[in-house]
């Protein structure tokens, strides 16, 4: 039998079934205090790598674990755990609907994404019927660097968080300062467009869904093959518009 069939022993006293296996994993990153690599997770399961990385796929699947960077933490389903039922959750919930009809007027793939540790997490999604190769999934993050997704956020989101999160992102003070005017260019216009700018011949738009006092609490995005919506690019805005503002009116009493 090989290492990875057999229980596999963590702590002197716990002893792990394959059936648990994807449980102790959760636990380890939970306990680990830093995001961690996969050598971080062998060495601390004693998993062979087919095994833990068929786990995390798992795992990443159902947003209790994300990846970035080849570095594994909690994901956005863990934390709505540790949290209750927070307003990421409702966020998603009231999105739902209308996120729906987005898809069905588009036929395109629409998002939910927040900002979270400096990164643009996906918290619900809906699929094209025609799939779409991009780097967004459900309980993936993307930095907040490039994209329409990336730059609706930080164009909301608070000056301090903002201001942080470029820093790191562009270390570089002109190309930061040039960033600062496109996001303020953004929050005039109201939404977020860009081309190919994470994943090549990806459109996409972005529009902010906002509490009563402007508080920032996601963006709704619409993404497609670039060869598709050359020429229904205003038609896809202002539908994505329109759903952005439905989901705002459902949002009233947040």
């Amino acid at each position: 039998m090989l290492k990875d069939e057999r229980a596999t022993t963590i702590h002197k006293d716990e002893t792990v079934t394959s059936q648990e296996r994807v449980l102790m994993i959760l636990k380890v990153i939970a306990q680990f205090g830093r995001p961690a690599s996969a050598g971080d997770l062998m060495k601390a399961t004693g998993l062979a790598k087919s095994t833990l990385y068929r786990q995390l796929a798992i795992l990443r699947r159902w947003g209790f674990v994300l990846e970035t960077g080849n570095l594994y933490a909690p994901g956005p389903v863990s934390l709505q755990l540790a949290l209750g039922f927070d307003g990421t959750t409702l966020l998603a919930q009231c999105a739902q609907e209308d996120m729906q009809w987005l898809s069905e007027q588009s036929q395109e793939t629409v998002a939910i994404s927040v900002a979270m540790q400096r990164q643009a997490i996906c918290i619900s999604m809906i699929e094209a019927t025609q799939s779409l190769r991009c780097s967004f999934e459900k309980g993936r993050s993307v930095p907040l660097r490039a994209g329409a997704t990336a730059r609706c956020l930080l164009a909301h989101m608070p000056e301090q968080e903002r201001n942080h999160a470029l820093a790191q992102a562009f270390p570089q003070p002109e190309a930061r300062d040039a960033v600062l005017r496109q996001l303020t260019a953004i929050r005039q216009q109201g939404y977020a467009c860009s081309d190919s700018e994470v994943d090549a011949g990806i459109w996409g738009v972005s529009f902010p869904l906002l509490t009563r006092d402007r508080r920032l609490l996601g963006v709704l995005s619409l993404m497609a093959p670039s060869q598709r919506v050359a020429e229904r690019q205003t038609a896809l805005i202002a539908l994505t518009a329109q759903s952005a503002e439905r989901i705002h009116h459902r949002l009233k009493d947040f």
